[in-house]
């Protein structure tokens, strides 16, 4: 594993708590809602439904629950709102410390799904662009080229410069962030945070990491 070079990460539950950003959200739709409609409960309703496990239609299941009527235009500008708002998240203490330990040793990458603003908001809420060599947006190169897509990881192979084995990659979804990595020959490791959105999937071995860690302080002893 010495080999390593370049050290790419994935940032959702990855390097932050992905639930901060949905607590950000959230928070953002209901201030948007409460200054245009005077709706006051929205907040603790998502909210509540998101810690329930509810996942997708949230804005629509929490109208219905307050039983107030909506049009699907107004579903559509929350989810705007959602996503384009400036969060408040915080990196996980061992990200930082990765980071800052890998930075005068390798090449460090970062590979990140989700819409290009929302990512690009992220990444400057948390401070850390500055940190990475390269970072690719999956949505750049369009929405079919999303993780598994092989295109993002051939990209940071193109802008980075180092051979398949040379590389290793942390992420925390195995049935998005390790199929085409594992095909171009990159090592892979899947983190299981006790409060990732993940940890508890089992995938197929050709869907998951090659092992998997519970901290990145472990890439002490791996890179």
């Amino acid at each position: 594993m010495n080999n390593t070079k370049v050290l790419v990460f994935d940032l959702d539950d990855t390097l932050f708590p992905e639930h901060e950003f949905v607590l950000s959200g959230f928070q953002a739709v209901s201030e948007w809602v409460q200054s245009k409609y005077g709706i006051f409960d929205f907040f603790d309703v998502a909210w509540k439904l998101f810690q329930e496990g509810i996942r997708g239609k949230i804005f629509d299941i929490t109208f219905e629950v307050l039983e107030i009527k909506y049009e699907p235009s107004l579903i559509q500008e929350l989810v705007r709102v959602y996503r384009e708002h400036k969060p408040t998240i915080c990196l996980h203490e061992d990200a930082q410390w990765a980071m800052d330990y890998f930075k005068s040793e390798k090449q460090l990458g970062l590979i990140t799904n989700g819409f290009l603003k929302t990512q690009q908001n992220k990444v400057k809420a948390l401070g850390i662009e500055s940190n990475f060599d390269e970072i690719v947006y999956c949505d750049v190169y369009g929405h079919k080229n999303w993780k598994p897509s092989p295109v993002p990881y051939k990209k940071m192979m193109e802008f980075t410069g180092c051979e398949g084995v040379e590389y290793m990659y942390v992420g925390d979804h195995p049935y998005k962030d390790f199929v085409a990595a594992k095909t171009l020959g990159w090592l892979t490791l899947r983190i299981c945070r006790k409060d990732g959105e993940y940890r508890n999937v089992m995938a197929e071995e050709n869907h998951d990491a090659h092992f998997k860690i519970r901290s990145l302080y472990e890439l002490k002893d791996l890179c």
